[in-house]
């Protein structure tokens, strides 16, 4: 049973929880068209109060792991910096990545998009990504207290 079902058969309406929604400090930051056109079924980015959890971003080719590392981080950096952080407020990165030998290649740029200490990690091996990407990156950040 669907949430609206139960609130109808509770004999509720929606206004309340429509209200109770608006009112969390949630933020939906839309994602990038599909390349048919049509709109992405996932945000690109949520912020939750002083937290955003940015979803999976991708290089989208590159001829190089280096060349594809640089093109996944500039597009993730976006992201973050979309939902008004830094990359520095990531608290906790996953790094999805084709093949497992170019960890090396992808951490040479990582690295250089970090001032401060680095973030909590994951480096994962995957068969494949979407749309033949070598790598694919996701995190969560948390503003920091001023």
């Amino acid at each position: 049973m669907t949430l609206r079902a139960i609130i109808l058969a509770a004999g509720l309406t929606l206004a309340p929880f429509t209200a109770w929604a608006a009112d969390t400090g949630v933020s939906h930051f839309p994602a990038a068209p599909l390349p048919d056109g049509s709109p992405a079924p996932f945000s690109a980015a949520v912020k939750a109060g002083e937290t955003l959890y940015i979803a999976g971003v991708t290089d989208r080719g590159g001829a190089t792991p280096t060349e594809s590392a640089q093109r996944v981080m500039d597009n993730f950096k976006r992201s973050v910096e979309a939902g008004g952080l830094t990359m520095d407020e990531l608290v906790s990165v996953q790094v999805f990545s084709s093949n497992l030998a170019d960890y090396d290649a992808f951490n040479a740029v990582y690295r250089t998009y970090f001032k401060g200490p680095m973030p909590a990690r994951a480096f994962l091996g995957v068969a494949h990504l979407l749309g033949n990407a070598r790598f694919e990156v996701m995190g969560t950040a948390v503003r920091k207290a001023k």
